[in-house]
């Protein structure tokens, strides 16, 4: 850990979960931003490329490191965006899940309080039972397995914190990063048909998938405008997984006829998924200026980024 910041007049911002898809985005954009100093933070070695950041190995379930390492960065703006996220691994591993989502939360908002730092916590659709939706940010949560309870409870003490807080709620987030192997829906989709593969997609779902660069803008804009309170950052298309699996088929040219319809019953999974979110983003359009991209606009990015990739 580096014993000084050198940080002249930048505001320092404060990443967990750098080495993860949204921690890179948010970096990667950040870098672009003369207002900031970055601290990015990780479990382990940094897996980020380039440079212009400070990296800090930080385990965010270990309190006496968190408030030492926080105490030590003195952030103006934490952007708290690490997690356990495999939803079926929450629903199997419930004392890690509450270790990674409800504990390292708690360490992280005492820590925030000390520095009194602007707390932004990312959030998920699966706090709510999908009975209806899109939902705005009045939505009554009522989460149908245990990935989205934790998120909960990490909600309610971000609401009880003695420091400024945002919460930014998300959904079925999708993009690509460097030293990783997480797949998404277009790339599953995309190497399916292109092997000539069968997949069943449900279509009782709704969703309203958001491009990973997307979601970090809308942190990023909560962070520049120091606002305050719960905004809705996710894509503007509110589709099944079949209607997005048919539009990536579309955009690359492949065949549909591949891409067979499924309800939610036909796969058994350990947690139970909610069937209708989405969100409805009116407040972060019109009071952060958030602009997402169309999911299709959003493929021919990811389609830019699989070709460079390989180069």
């Amino acid at each position: 850990m580096a014993t000084a910041i050198q940080r002249d007049s930048k505001k320092t911002v404060f990443i967990t979960g750098a080495n993860g898809l949204l921690g890179q985005k948010l970096v990667n954009q950040l870098l672009g931003n003369d207002q900031f100093y970055i601290v990015a933070s990780g479990r382990g070695a940094c897996r980020l490329p380039g440079e212009g950041f400070e990296y800090i190995s930080l385990d965010i379930s270990d309190e006496a490191e968190v408030q030492k390492v926080i105490a030590h960065a003195a952030p103006d703006i934490i952007i708290h965006g690490a997690a356990m996220t495999h939803v079926d691994e929450c629903e199997l591993n419930q004392e890690a899940c509450y270790d990674a989502n409800v504990n390292a939360t708690a360490y992280l908002v005492k820590a925030a309080e000390a520095c009194q730092a602007h707390f932004i916590f990312v959030s998920t659709d699966f706090i709510f039972s999908g009975e209806e939706g899109p939902l705005d940010e009045s939505g009554i949560p009522a989460p149908v397995n245990y990935y989205g309870e934790s998120k909960l409870l990490g909600e309610k003490m971000v609401m009880r914190s003695k420091t400024k807080w945002a919460i930014a709620r998300t959904v079925l987030v999708f993009g690509i990063a460097h030293d990783l192997s997480r797949s998404n829906i277009v790339l599953w989709v995309k190497s399916s048909l292109e092997a000539g593969k069968t997949i069943q997609v449900v279509d009782d779902q709704y969703r309203t998938p958001t491009l990973a660069e997307d979601l970090a803008a809308g942190c990023i804009l909560i962070a520049e405008q120091g606002a305050e309170g719960v905004f809705n950052i996710s894509g503007p298309d509110f589709l099944t997984p079949y209607e997005m699996a048919n539009t990536v088929a579309d955009f690359f040219g492949l065949n549909k006829d591949l891409i067979k319809r499924a309800d939610s019953t036909t796969f058994t999974q350990p947690a139970k998924r909610p069937l209708k979110t989405g969100f409805i983003i009116k407040k972060a359009q019109e009071q952060l200026g958030f602009e997402p991209k169309t999911f299709r606009t959003a493929i021919g990015i990811l389609a830019k980024q699989i070709i460079l990739a390989r180069s």
